[in-house]
């Protein structure tokens, strides 16, 4: 038996990340990694289940697809686990109102949301709005708050894309986390409850997982 076949003994799924194993985000969309598309293929031919898990946060789900499927990968919206419509549930069940720093791309998420009188923040890669009035508005909403929550989808510390090295929203959790004494909630990687319901999507148990 080959060393991969070894390896796949056992395994009933498979979670893909997006970027930087899939694809370099970057200006036109960004580009597919080589060979990505071929395996992603290869990997629906055969008889794992495939589960694609992004902590994706500057584009709607419906967006990110679309991009992917420019690029040549077969996916649907119905295959991708993402932080966004993760953080609407629990904002729904909570009856969580959110102050949203998040990037213009991916606020069609929170249409369904009410965002009056905040009682939490939730943040995301921002970008551009990662400014010292948003962040200021962010920790003011959670200082006046007897009980703050702040929920961030993700906590990296950098990602790629074409043009270079980015910071995530890690480093802007970390500042409110440090401002405010208080400790975030992440949905997204690597919370063990987004894996979860990644894994809970294709029916699979985590001993019989490839994480890639």
């Amino acid at each position: 038996m080959a060393p991969w076949g070894k390896r796949l003994a056992g395994v009933s799924g498979v979670l893909l990340d997006i970027s930087g194993v899939l694809c370099d985000s970057g200006a036109g969309g960004g580009t597919a990694i080589a060979g990505s598309v071929e395996a992603v293929a290869r990997l629906k031919r055969s008889r794992l289940k495939v589960r694609f898990c992004t902590n994706e946060s500057q584009k709607s789900q419906a967006e990110l697809v679309g991009q992917l499927r420019r690029l040549g990968f077969d996916i649907s919206e119905g295959e991708v686990t993402a932080p966004a419509p993760a953080a609407c549930q629990i904002l729904k069940e909570r009856g969580l109102r959110p102050y949203l720093l998040i990037h213009d791309g991916v606020r069609s998420e929170f249409d369904q949301i009410d965002t009056s009188n905040p009682n939490c923040v939730v943040i995301a890669d921002a970008g551009e709005s990662f400014s010292y009035q948003n962040m200021n508005n962010a920790f003011q909403v959670l200082m006046e708050l007897e009980n703050p929550v702040l929920i961030s989808l993700g906590k990296g510390r950098y990602y790629k894309e074409t043009s270079g090295l980015m910071l995530d929203v890690g480093p802007y959790m970390k500042a409110l986390e440090y401002a405010c004494g208080i400790k975030a909630e992440v949905v997204g990687k690597p919370s063990p409850e987004f894996f979860k319901s990644a894994l809970q999507a294709i029916g699979v148990e985590a001993h019989q997982l490839l994480s890639v």
